[in-house]
């Protein structure tokens, strides 16, 4: 029986991955290279950085470091001023929080996900959340999730994951936890051949998760 739902951030309770990618390419392109959207979203899948893409076309470590802080700027701009709302999480997780305990397992930097947060209330269903730091090795390793376990006390056949990219995916079936993946555009085309089940939308997550009870 499932008792705990462990989620993913970006792309699951907030819409946040386009802007990132955004943020990367803006600042790929002062260094003269290219990121197009396609090779970014295959290179997520298996959570290889966008400035790898700057490490094959010679871009010297020095140069990455020194637009690193610059990236992050850019991002944390888009998320101060965009909509990265995504429609039916707050309801939902109303819903789901009288059945379940849950919590966050994301890859974002904390002060990332302290300026996504700020404002709203999704924290408020959460009984903890883990970002980057929290860990030893990010998705798609399985740390984040086993990690999420620990903190719950549970075991991976009484807890479930949500996520929306083949990386977050990975992780999950690495730490043995049946994960649902919400229908995201920017992460279509990744191989969830995986997963326990897919929506397409936050608010089906409910009977999905039932369904995997049943």
């Amino acid at each position: 029986m499932k008792k705990y739902i462990l989620f993913d951030n970006d792309g699951v309770l907030v819409d946040t991955e386009n802007w990132f990618y955004l943020a990367n390419r803006r600042v790929l392109a002062s260094l003269g290279v290219d990121l197009p959207r396609d090779r970014y979203v295959a290179n997520m899948a298996n959570g290889i950085p966008a400035w790898e893409v700057a490490r094959e076309s010679g871009v010297p470590e020095s140069e990455i470091a020194r637009v690193r802080e610059l990236r992050n700027r850019y991002y944390q701009e888009y998320l101060a001023t965009e909509d990265i709302e995504i429609e039916g999480v707050l309801p939902t997780l109303a819903e789901l929080a009288g059945k379940y305990r849950m919590g966050i397992v994301t890859t974002s930097k904390p002060s990332d996900f302290a300026l996504i947060h700020e404002g709203r209330s999704i924290l408020d269903f959460m009984d903890f959340h883990l970002a980057k730091g929290d860990y030893e090795r990010s998705k798609p390793h399985p740390d984040p999730y086993l990690r999420g376990l620990k903190r719950f006390g549970a075991s991976a056949d009484e807890a479930v994951v949500v996520e929306d990219s083949a990386r977050g995916l990975k992780s999950a079936i690495a730490a043995g936890i049946d994960c649902i993946v919400v229908a995201n555009d920017f992460t279509a085309a990744h191989d969830f051949s995986g997963a326990a089940a897919r929506v397409d939308a936050f608010t089906e997550l409910p009977s999905a998760i039932e369904s995997l009870t049943s």
